[in-house]
């Protein structure tokens, strides 16, 4: 998956092995990567790259991620590409994918207050620890030890796409030079594949992105421009930091 996964578990019923079913989850994120890295030369993307692999070979979850990526490309007016470099890359939509899987799977099995995170693709539900709407903070992309805005809910996906760590590498599809016009682009939804897909074709679109996030039925967003602009969109769930004190809720 190439980065950091964590699944909380809050306050699971009794009768409910909660260890077993986190250890299936990571199980799920590594049949993941091992379908789907780019950087694996023996997975079933790299084979399918190379011309290895046929049509009528690709597995079940290959073939929904394609389907996927081809509905995404079409809703986002091409700047979701998963071919944009070239070859195919579902980076950007399989990491939300893959959690939104988990999670879905997680309720399932009655885990109904959970958190799953990876790398900033986090898909919520129900209660935290603390038996209070989960808080997901927001990193700033220009001061890095800053939240730049902290969200609440108990059923939210969100995703955020940007310059954190590897700079302007979103790539633009119809010019194929990396995208500068956002710095940061966060969307909230309910279907984290989708809002995962959606952050990366924002960041692709520059500044022509914040007339088409605000257009997107049943989503918010918070974008952070290169100049330092930041813009939200209404009923995004954002509530304010709790200043430090003994009743502190914990920002996951």
């Amino acid at each position: 998956m190439g980065t950091a996964i964590s699944v909380d578990i809050a306050d699971p019923p009794e009768g409910i092995d909660a260890n077993a079913e986190v250890r299936a989850a990571f199980t799920w994120f590594t049949e993941v990567d091992a379908r789907f890295s780019t950087y694996n030369a023996d997975s079933e993307v790299s084979r399918m790259n190379r011309g290895e692999t046929g049509a009528n070979d690709l597995s079940p979850d290959m073939r929904t991620v394609l389907d996927a990526c081809e509905e995404m490309r079409q809703e986002t007016r091409g700047f979701f590409d998963a071919y944009a470099t070239g070859s195919f890359d579902p980076s950007g939509y399989v990491k939300g994918w893959s959690v939104q899987v988990a999670s879905d799977r997680l309720m399932a099995a009655g885990l109904v207050n959970h958190c799953v995170n990876a790398g900033g693709d986090i898909r919520l539900r129900g209660l935290s620890p603390e038996r209070m709407p989960w808080r997901i903070g927001i990193r700033h992309p220009i001061e890095k030890l800053k939240v730049a805005w902290v969200l609440a809910g108990d059923d939210l996906a969100v995703a955020t796409s940007g310059t954190y760590e590897r700079g302007f590498h979103v790539v633009d599809p119809f010019t194929g030079a990396p995208a500068a016009g956002l710095l940061s682009v966060t969307i909230v939804g309910h279907d984290l594949g989708r809002v995962d897909a959606y952050a990366t074709a924002a960041v692709a679109m520059g500044t022509r992105a914040l007339a088409w996030l605000a257009a997107l039925p049943g989503l918010s967003c918070a974008v952070v421009t290169s100049d330092g602009s930041a813009y939200t969109s209404d009923g995004l769930p954002v509530v304010a930091p709790t200043p430090p004190g003994e009743d502190d809720q914990p920002v996951y």
